[in-house]
Protein backbone atom coordinates (compact mmCIF):
# COMPACT_ATOMS: atom_id res chain seq x y z
CA UNK A 1 0.00 0.00 0.00
CA UNK A 2 1.56 3.25 -0.37
CA UNK A 3 2.22 6.13 2.17
CA UNK A 4 -0.39 8.14 0.83
CA UNK A 5 -2.78 5.60 1.08
CA UNK A 6 -2.08 4.36 4.53
CA UNK A 7 -2.56 8.20 5.47
CA UNK A 8 -6.26 8.21 4.40
CA UNK A 9 -7.00 5.12 5.74
CA UNK A 10 -5.64 5.85 9.40
CA UNK A 11 -7.94 9.12 9.42
CA UNK A 12 -10.92 7.89 7.78
CA UNK A 13 -10.70 4.71 10.41
CA UNK A 14 -8.79 5.26 13.61
CA UNK A 15 -11.25 5.96 16.60
CA UNK A 16 -9.49 8.25 18.94
CA UNK A 17 -9.54 6.11 22.56
CA UNK A 18 -8.82 2.39 20.66
CA UNK A 19 -5.72 0.56 20.96
CA UNK A 20 -3.00 1.21 18.03
CA UNK A 21 -0.52 -1.93 17.45
CA UNK A 22 2.44 -1.37 15.64
CA UNK A 23 4.88 -3.88 15.06
CA UNK A 24 7.56 -3.82 12.51
CA UNK A 25 9.86 -6.40 11.04
CA UNK A 26 12.89 -5.42 8.51
CA UNK A 27 10.42 -5.07 5.58
CA UNK A 28 7.40 -4.31 6.89
CA UNK A 29 5.36 -2.36 9.42
CA UNK A 30 1.86 -3.69 10.01
CA UNK A 31 -0.24 -1.02 11.61
CA UNK A 32 -3.63 -2.29 13.83
CA UNK A 33 -6.57 0.03 14.26
CA UNK A 34 -9.50 -0.81 16.62
CA UNK A 35 -8.31 -4.41 16.57
CA UNK A 36 -9.65 -4.50 13.02
CA UNK A 37 -8.31 -2.58 10.51
CA UNK A 38 -4.67 -3.31 9.17
CA UNK A 39 -2.57 -1.63 6.95
CA UNK A 40 1.18 -2.76 5.84
CA UNK A 41 3.45 -0.25 5.09
CA UNK A 42 6.97 -0.07 3.24
CA UNK A 43 9.76 0.02 5.95
CA UNK A 44 11.42 2.71 4.40
CA UNK A 45 11.73 6.74 4.30
CA UNK A 46 7.25 6.99 3.70
CA UNK A 47 7.56 5.05 7.65
CA UNK A 48 8.18 8.95 9.08
CA UNK A 49 5.43 10.37 7.27
CA UNK A 50 3.14 8.45 9.70
CA UNK A 51 5.43 9.69 12.94
CA UNK A 52 3.28 12.72 12.85
CA UNK A 53 0.06 11.26 12.29
CA UNK A 54 1.24 8.91 14.92
CA UNK A 55 1.91 11.95 17.28
CA UNK A 56 -1.19 13.76 16.70
CA UNK A 57 -2.82 10.24 17.69
CA UNK A 58 -0.78 9.92 20.91
CA UNK A 59 -1.88 12.63 22.09
CA UNK A 60 -5.89 12.56 21.28
CA UNK A 61 -5.91 8.77 21.79
CA UNK A 62 -4.54 5.79 23.69
CA UNK A 63 -1.02 5.09 22.32
CA UNK A 64 1.32 3.41 24.58
CA UNK A 65 3.87 0.74 24.84
CA UNK A 66 2.36 -2.55 25.71
CA UNK A 67 -0.26 -4.73 23.66
CA UNK A 68 -3.25 -4.27 25.76
CA UNK A 69 -2.97 -0.33 25.58
CA UNK A 70 -0.51 1.06 22.89
CA UNK A 71 2.39 0.81 20.74
CA UNK A 72 4.48 -2.49 20.72
CA UNK A 73 7.46 -3.53 18.57
CA UNK A 74 7.70 -6.97 17.73
CA UNK A 75 10.50 -6.18 15.02
CA UNK A 76 13.74 -6.77 16.96
CA UNK A 77 16.17 -4.04 16.21
CA UNK A 78 14.91 -2.76 13.11
CA UNK A 79 12.40 -0.23 15.09
CA UNK A 80 12.13 0.94 18.08
CA UNK A 81 9.03 1.50 20.16
CA UNK A 82 7.36 5.00 19.39
CA UNK A 83 6.30 6.92 22.56
CA UNK A 84 3.24 9.25 23.00
CA UNK A 85 5.41 11.80 21.81
CA UNK A 86 6.36 10.66 18.99
CA UNK A 87 9.95 9.80 19.91
CA UNK A 88 11.88 6.85 20.65
CA UNK A 89 12.69 5.01 23.93
CA UNK A 90 14.63 1.68 22.21
CA UNK A 91 13.69 -2.08 22.41
CA UNK A 92 12.64 -2.33 26.03
CA UNK A 93 9.59 -0.45 25.64
CA UNK A 94 8.34 3.25 27.08
CA UNK A 95 10.34 4.14 30.33
CA UNK A 96 8.42 5.60 33.63
CA UNK A 97 9.07 8.63 32.75
CA UNK A 98 7.88 8.82 28.97
CA UNK A 99 4.81 7.03 30.28
CA UNK A 100 3.93 9.85 32.67
CA UNK A 101 4.86 12.06 29.90
CA UNK A 102 1.95 10.45 27.69
CA UNK A 103 -0.41 10.04 30.14
CA UNK A 104 -0.02 14.21 30.84
CA UNK A 105 0.12 14.52 27.14
CA UNK A 106 -2.87 12.41 26.45
CA UNK A 107 -4.69 14.50 28.67
CA UNK A 108 -3.68 18.05 27.40
CA UNK A 109 -6.63 18.68 24.73
CA UNK A 110 -8.98 19.05 27.07
CA UNK A 111 -10.22 22.63 27.67
CA UNK A 112 -9.93 24.21 31.03
CA UNK A 113 -13.90 24.65 30.89
CA UNK A 114 -14.41 20.89 30.33
CA UNK A 115 -12.68 20.03 33.55
CA UNK A 116 -15.28 18.63 36.40
CA UNK A 117 -12.84 20.49 39.06
CA UNK A 118 -13.19 23.77 37.21
CA UNK A 119 -16.79 23.20 37.49
CA UNK A 120 -16.21 22.78 41.18
CA UNK A 121 -14.54 26.10 41.38
CA UNK A 122 -17.18 28.37 39.45
CA UNK A 123 -19.51 26.41 42.54
CA UNK A 124 -17.35 28.07 45.65
CA UNK A 125 -18.86 30.78 47.45
CA UNK A 126 -17.10 34.15 47.26
CA UNK A 127 -13.04 33.66 46.28
CA UNK A 128 -13.76 35.56 43.29
CA UNK A 129 -9.96 36.91 43.56
CA UNK A 130 -8.60 33.67 43.83
CA UNK A 131 -10.61 31.98 41.22
CA UNK A 132 -9.49 34.41 38.61
CA UNK A 133 -5.81 33.77 39.49
CA UNK A 134 -6.36 30.00 39.18
CA UNK A 135 -7.66 29.77 35.46
CA UNK A 136 -5.14 32.44 35.17
CA UNK A 137 -2.58 30.17 36.25
CA UNK A 138 -3.95 27.31 34.58
CA UNK A 139 -4.44 28.92 31.09
CA UNK A 140 -0.67 29.45 32.05
CA UNK A 141 0.34 26.20 32.19
CA UNK A 142 -1.86 24.79 29.57
CA UNK A 143 0.13 27.44 27.33
CA UNK A 144 3.04 25.59 28.09
CA UNK A 145 2.12 21.92 27.76
CA UNK A 146 0.81 22.58 24.23
CA UNK A 147 4.01 24.92 23.61
CA UNK A 148 5.83 21.41 24.34
CA UNK A 149 3.61 19.40 22.34
CA UNK A 150 4.65 21.30 18.92
CA UNK A 151 8.16 21.28 20.49
CA UNK A 152 8.54 25.03 21.08
CA UNK A 153 10.69 26.28 24.46
CA UNK A 154 9.25 26.27 26.88
CA UNK A 155 9.08 29.59 29.83
CA UNK A 156 10.51 28.19 33.09
CA UNK A 157 8.07 29.16 35.30
CA UNK A 158 7.55 27.71 38.73
CA UNK A 159 4.56 25.80 39.52
CA UNK A 160 4.57 26.09 43.24
CA UNK A 161 2.65 28.24 44.91
CA UNK A 162 2.26 30.09 48.85
CA UNK A 163 -1.54 30.32 49.84
CA UNK A 164 -1.81 32.92 52.47
CA UNK A 165 -4.60 33.83 54.48
CA UNK A 166 -7.02 33.11 57.38
CA UNK A 167 -7.91 29.71 58.43
CA UNK A 168 -11.20 28.32 56.89
CA UNK A 169 -10.96 30.45 53.67
CA UNK A 170 -10.86 27.61 51.19
CA UNK A 171 -6.80 26.96 51.15
CA UNK A 172 -7.16 23.00 51.02
CA UNK A 173 -10.55 23.37 48.52
CA UNK A 174 -8.50 25.50 46.18
CA UNK A 175 -5.60 23.01 46.20
CA UNK A 176 -7.35 19.86 45.88
CA UNK A 177 -9.42 21.66 42.53
CA UNK A 178 -6.25 22.94 41.34
CA UNK A 179 -4.93 19.58 41.11
CA UNK A 180 -7.54 18.20 39.60
CA UNK A 181 -7.39 21.20 36.59
CA UNK A 182 -3.54 20.67 36.50
CA UNK A 183 -4.30 16.74 35.91
CA UNK A 184 -7.11 17.43 33.43
CA UNK A 185 -4.88 19.84 31.21
CA UNK A 186 -2.31 17.89 31.58
CA UNK A 187 0.26 19.42 33.73
CA UNK A 188 -0.08 16.70 36.15
CA UNK A 189 -0.17 12.93 35.14
CA UNK A 190 -1.95 11.52 38.52
CA UNK A 191 -3.77 14.94 40.29
CA UNK A 192 -4.03 13.64 44.02
CA UNK A 193 -3.56 15.98 46.87
CA UNK A 194 -1.60 14.65 49.98
CA UNK A 195 -1.66 17.17 53.06
CA UNK A 196 0.30 17.38 55.46
CA UNK A 197 1.80 19.30 58.16
CA UNK A 198 4.91 19.99 60.64
CA UNK A 199 3.98 16.57 62.37
CA UNK A 200 3.40 14.31 59.49
CA UNK A 201 7.21 15.21 58.40
CA UNK A 202 9.18 16.31 61.36
CA UNK A 203 10.74 13.58 63.72
CA UNK A 204 12.43 13.83 66.83
CA UNK A 205 16.02 11.95 65.93
CA UNK A 206 18.41 12.54 62.87
CA UNK A 207 17.44 11.02 59.44
CA UNK A 208 14.07 10.50 60.54
CA UNK A 209 12.76 13.46 59.18
CA UNK A 210 13.91 12.80 55.35
CA UNK A 211 12.51 9.47 55.20
CA UNK A 212 9.46 10.81 56.36
CA UNK A 213 9.52 13.93 54.25
CA UNK A 214 10.49 11.55 51.70
CA UNK A 215 7.27 8.99 52.06
CA UNK A 216 5.17 12.27 51.75
CA UNK A 217 7.19 13.19 48.49
CA UNK A 218 6.53 10.03 46.98
CA UNK A 219 2.59 9.76 47.30
CA UNK A 220 2.65 13.36 46.22
CA UNK A 221 4.30 12.36 42.68
CA UNK A 222 2.20 13.08 39.59
CA UNK A 223 0.05 15.88 41.85
CA UNK A 224 0.21 18.75 44.72
CA UNK A 225 2.11 18.39 48.13
CA UNK A 226 0.12 20.35 50.43
CA UNK A 227 1.88 21.56 53.43
CA UNK A 228 -0.16 23.37 55.75
CA UNK A 229 1.47 26.09 58.46
CA UNK A 230 4.60 25.68 56.63
CA UNK A 231 6.46 28.03 58.48
CA UNK A 232 6.40 25.89 61.90
CA UNK A 233 9.60 24.20 60.02
CA UNK A 234 11.47 26.92 60.68
CA UNK A 235 11.76 26.81 64.40
CA UNK A 236 15.58 27.21 64.14
CA UNK A 237 19.05 26.05 63.05
CA UNK A 238 19.15 23.63 65.39
CA UNK A 239 15.66 22.22 64.47
CA UNK A 240 15.26 18.90 62.39
CA UNK A 241 12.10 20.80 60.38
CA UNK A 242 14.75 22.45 58.23
CA UNK A 243 16.15 19.04 57.50
CA UNK A 244 12.31 18.62 56.08
CA UNK A 245 13.16 21.73 54.44
CA UNK A 246 16.19 20.69 52.64
CA UNK A 247 14.60 17.30 51.38
CA UNK A 248 11.25 19.58 49.81
CA UNK A 249 13.43 21.94 47.94
CA UNK A 250 15.83 18.92 46.07
CA UNK A 251 12.56 16.85 45.36
CA UNK A 252 11.12 20.08 43.72
CA UNK A 253 14.62 20.53 41.77
CA UNK A 254 14.62 16.64 40.73
CA UNK A 255 10.95 16.05 40.12
CA UNK A 256 9.83 19.51 38.58
CA UNK A 257 7.79 17.88 35.37
CA UNK A 258 5.51 16.10 37.64
CA UNK A 259 5.24 17.12 41.16
CA UNK A 260 3.62 20.66 42.74
CA UNK A 261 4.32 22.32 46.14
CA UNK A 262 1.95 24.49 47.97
CA UNK A 263 2.71 25.84 51.01
CA UNK A 264 -0.40 27.60 53.14
CA UNK A 265 -0.59 29.47 56.44
CA UNK A 266 -1.32 33.08 57.64
CA UNK A 267 -0.51 35.62 55.35
CA UNK A 268 2.40 37.34 57.71
CA UNK A 269 4.08 34.63 58.51
CA UNK A 270 3.99 33.13 55.42
CA UNK A 271 6.35 35.88 54.32
CA UNK A 272 8.49 35.59 56.51
CA UNK A 273 8.75 31.97 56.26
CA UNK A 274 9.59 32.16 52.51
CA UNK A 275 11.61 35.56 53.28
CA UNK A 276 14.08 33.23 55.83
CA UNK A 277 15.57 31.02 53.29
CA UNK A 278 16.84 31.85 49.55
CA UNK A 279 15.85 28.14 48.57
CA UNK A 280 12.37 28.52 49.22
CA UNK A 281 12.29 32.56 47.82
CA UNK A 282 13.45 31.42 44.82
CA UNK A 283 11.05 28.76 43.84
CA UNK A 284 7.96 30.21 45.47
CA UNK A 285 7.42 33.40 43.22
CA UNK A 286 3.88 32.81 43.59
CA UNK A 287 1.38 34.21 46.01
CA UNK A 288 -2.06 33.96 45.63
CA UNK A 289 -3.96 35.87 48.64
CA UNK A 290 -7.46 34.44 50.69
CA UNK A 291 -9.62 37.27 51.74
CA UNK A 292 -12.14 36.34 55.02
CA UNK A 293 -15.34 35.48 53.65
CA UNK A 294 -17.84 38.46 54.40
CA UNK A 295 -21.28 38.29 56.15
CA UNK A 296 -23.23 37.66 53.22
CA UNK A 297 -21.03 35.10 52.23
CA UNK A 298 -20.58 33.08 55.35
CA UNK A 299 -24.59 32.89 55.09
CA UNK A 300 -24.74 31.14 51.61
CA UNK A 301 -21.86 28.79 52.83
CA UNK A 302 -24.63 28.20 55.93
CA UNK A 303 -27.23 27.36 53.85
CA UNK A 304 -25.22 25.59 51.41
CA UNK A 305 -24.04 22.96 53.99
CA UNK A 306 -28.39 22.76 55.34
CA UNK A 307 -29.14 21.91 51.35
CA UNK A 308 -26.41 19.89 50.80
CA UNK A 309 -27.43 17.08 54.42
CA UNK A 310 -31.61 18.44 53.50
CA UNK A 311 -32.31 20.14 56.34
CA UNK A 312 -34.97 22.53 56.01
CA UNK A 313 -35.00 26.12 58.59
CA UNK A 314 -38.26 27.48 59.74
CA UNK A 315 -38.42 31.37 58.88
CA UNK A 316 -37.47 31.57 62.88
CA UNK A 317 -34.77 29.70 62.76
CA UNK A 318 -33.30 31.42 59.42
CA UNK A 319 -33.73 34.23 61.51
CA UNK A 320 -32.08 33.65 63.82
CA UNK A 321 -29.24 31.76 61.97
CA UNK A 322 -28.74 34.55 60.29
CA UNK A 323 -28.39 36.96 63.14
CA UNK A 324 -26.00 34.68 64.74
CA UNK A 325 -23.63 34.45 61.45
CA UNK A 326 -23.50 38.45 60.96
CA UNK A 327 -22.91 38.96 65.00
CA UNK A 328 -19.29 35.92 64.50
CA UNK A 329 -18.00 37.65 61.68
CA UNK A 330 -18.31 41.60 63.06
CA UNK A 331 -16.95 40.62 66.44
CA UNK A 332 -14.28 38.06 65.16
CA UNK A 333 -10.95 38.13 66.57
CA UNK A 334 -7.42 36.87 65.61
CA UNK A 335 -9.13 33.52 66.04
CA UNK A 336 -11.52 33.51 63.66
CA UNK A 337 -11.95 30.47 61.59
CA UNK A 338 -14.56 31.92 58.53
CA UNK A 339 -16.19 28.68 56.91
CA UNK A 340 -14.80 26.70 59.47
CA UNK A 341 -16.60 28.51 62.75
CA UNK A 342 -19.64 28.80 60.50
CA UNK A 343 -19.43 24.55 59.95
CA UNK A 344 -19.19 24.46 64.05
CA UNK A 345 -22.29 26.33 64.37
CA UNK A 346 -24.40 24.00 61.81
CA UNK A 347 -22.69 20.90 63.42
CA UNK A 348 -24.13 22.40 67.10
CA UNK A 349 -27.58 22.86 65.24
CA UNK A 350 -27.50 20.10 63.94
CA UNK A 351 -26.62 18.07 67.43
CA UNK A 352 -29.27 20.09 69.27
CA UNK A 353 -31.92 18.92 67.12
CA UNK A 354 -30.78 15.91 67.63
CA UNK A 355 -31.65 15.81 71.05
CA UNK A 356 -34.38 17.82 70.69
CA UNK A 357 -36.16 15.05 68.31
CA UNK A 358 -34.60 11.86 70.50
CA UNK A 359 -37.86 11.43 72.29
CA UNK A 360 -39.87 12.25 69.09
CA UNK A 361 -40.53 9.54 66.77
CA UNK A 362 -42.50 10.95 64.66
CA UNK A 363 -41.17 14.58 63.96
CA UNK A 364 -39.88 16.15 60.84
CA UNK A 365 -36.22 14.92 61.32
CA UNK A 366 -35.11 17.43 58.50
CA UNK A 367 -36.85 20.71 60.28
CA UNK A 368 -34.67 23.09 62.52
CA UNK A 369 -36.26 25.37 64.66
CA UNK A 370 -35.67 28.43 66.14
CA UNK A 371 -35.02 26.70 69.44
CA UNK A 372 -32.12 24.42 68.20
CA UNK A 373 -30.39 27.58 67.08
CA UNK A 374 -30.71 29.52 70.47
CA UNK A 375 -28.96 26.81 72.09
CA UNK A 376 -25.46 27.28 70.59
Amino acid sequence: MEADQGDRALSADYQLGHPMHIRTTPKLSKIELNGKQTLIIPDDDSYNRFVKLLRYIAMAGKVGDDPENGVSDTGGKERSTMAAGGGTDGQTGASPESRTDREKQVRALARIEDSASYEQLQKLVGLESVKKDVVQLANLMKMQVRRKEQELPEVPFSLHLVFSGNPGTGKTTIARILAGIYKDIGVLSKGQLVECDRGDLVAGYVGQTAIRTKEKIEAAKGGILFIDEAYTLARGENDFGQEAIDTILKAMEDLREDFVVIVAGYTELMKEFIGSNPGLKSRFNKYIEFPDYTADELVKIFYTMTEKYNYRLTDKAKEKAEEKIRKMEAEKGPHFANARDVRNLFEKIVTNQATRLAELPDADIREITEADICLV
